[in-house]
């Protein structure tokens, strides 16, 4: 089984937009090659110097409530845009996730709204809401070296989806 993550996000911009600011974090990180676009990223997904294969979507909007969705149900996040990061097979996990943190981190410093990172709708990475970013308390998400990588202000907090 693949171990994915998913950072939804609420925000006025397109998937389009969205794309193309991961891509010129991507690139500026040394973790996308020249070639990764925004239409790729919206296509086929693509594969970063690390081994993590990264996808960005738009959310298809629904006539129904999405309270089954923990992002929506616990969190009142209604996802517009979304990013899928899927780590690789051969490549450290750690490293793979440390890449994801800083392409996150660049991410949400140019793409505005609400936003939460998550391993698959079980554990939560990050919440911004409000324009207020906060990391996990759990020291074995978050060490001081991926608490370094992160540039935006920042607090620690309790972060979980319901038990329900």
């Amino acid at each position: 089984m693949a171990i994915s993550y998913d950072l939804d996000m609420a925000t006025a911009m397109s998937a389009e937009e969205v794309a193309g600011a991961l891509c010129d974090v991507g690139r500026s990180a040394g973790l996308f090659g020249v070639a990764a676009g925004a239409e790729l990223v919206l296509g086929d997904g693509v594969v970063t110097t690390g081994g993590t294969w990264i996808r960005v979507g738009e959310e298809k909007v629904h006539d129904w409530p999405r309270s089954w969705d923990p992002v929506v149900g616990d969190l009142g996040i209604l996802t517009t845009v979304w990013a899928f990061f899927r780590l690789g097979r051969g490549s450290s996990l750690l490293d793979q996730q440390d890449d994801m943190v800083r392409l996150v981190d660049g991410l949400l410093s140019r793409v505005g709204g609400d936003a939460v990172l998550h391993f698959q709708s079980e554990q939560i990475w990050l919440l911004r809401r409000g324009g207020e970013l906060s990391l996990s308390d759990d020291d074995d998400l978050w060490s001081p070296h991926r608490l370094a990588a992160v540039a935006q202000p920042y607090r620690r907090a309790s972060l979980a989806f319901s038990d329900e």
